[in-house]
């Protein structure tokens, strides 16, 4: 590709290829993914919204084992083609269905009892907008907001009672994420800050949501490290989960 491109584990089992100085696989994939298995049903397939290279869709992929298969669809064109790239590395192509193209106008033949995403976090009034394309489309809304990403999962959605769709987006426009979910229709039936260590703000916020009106339910805080920077009991969990050895602290 002409620059520096490296290789990351992202389960126990499967890895990815990143550019270094690209966008980059983070902690908000893993607890997206993690949230989607704790409070998505069981399925045979789910949805993916604004894939990337594929790392919250390849996640819960791995979460949901080896009888599953993952749709995906990224516009971005390095992103998708970093994607292929991981998808072969991994011997997955034949479990991923990926489209290249924008979310707000991909339309599938099916449903989807469990849907996840990503969206960008930031309006591009909220800061400098970067030079490379890919930062700038996964940071900045470019092509699509959080508004966007509820009405493609409200049209890919299933009617059934357990389909759930899953997402993040920054705690401090928390009240974006409930508009855009409510306005598409949905009710966060589950919703977590995630705290990155012991004594600071929550970072993002963790969205399951259902269709109809029902209650919301707030659950405690996900706390990453502890006031020392080791990792949570927790997030120790979430490691294992995916397949990684983790030693007790």
């Amino acid at each position: 590709m002409g620059e520096p491109i490296t290789l990351d584990a992202l389960t126990g089992a499967w890895s990815i290829l990143q550019r270094k100085r690209g966008h980059r696989h983070s902690t908000d994939d893993v607890l997206t993914a993690y949230y989607a298995l704790c409070h998505g049903p069981a399925v045979d397939a789910s949805l993916d919204l604004g894939t990337g290279i594929g790392t919250v869709g390849l996640l819960t992929l791995h979460g949901l084992g080896p009888a599953a298969s993952l749709w995906c669809v990224e516009a971005q064109s390095v992103s998708y083609g970093l994607l292929q790239e991981n998808l072969a590395l991994n011997g997955l192509a034949s479990r991923v269905h990926a489209t290249h193209g924008d979310l707000r106008t991909t339309t599938f033949d099916r449903t989807f009892d469990l849907v996840t995403g990503s969206p960008p976090y930031f309006d591009v009034s909220a800061g400098v907008v970067p030079a490379d394309s890919q930062k700038a489309h996964a940071r900045f809304e470019l092509r699509g907001t959080v508004h966007d990403y509820a009405l493609a999962a409200q049209r890919a959605l299933s009617e059934r009672d357990e389909a759930r769709f899953v997402f993040c987006f920054p705690t401090a426009q928390k009240a974006r994420a409930f508009a855009a979910l409510h306005e598409a229709g949905f009710s966060a039936v589950a919703h977590r800050d995630v705290v990155p260590r012991e004594g600071l703000a929550p970072l993002f916020s963790l969205f399951a949501c259902k269709r109809g009106a029902h209650a919301e339910r707030e659950e405690p805080p996900l706390l990453v490290r502890d006031a020392s920077g080791a990792h949570t009991e927790e997030l120790r969990a979430v490691r294992r989960r995916f397949g990684f050895t983790v030693s007790e602290p």
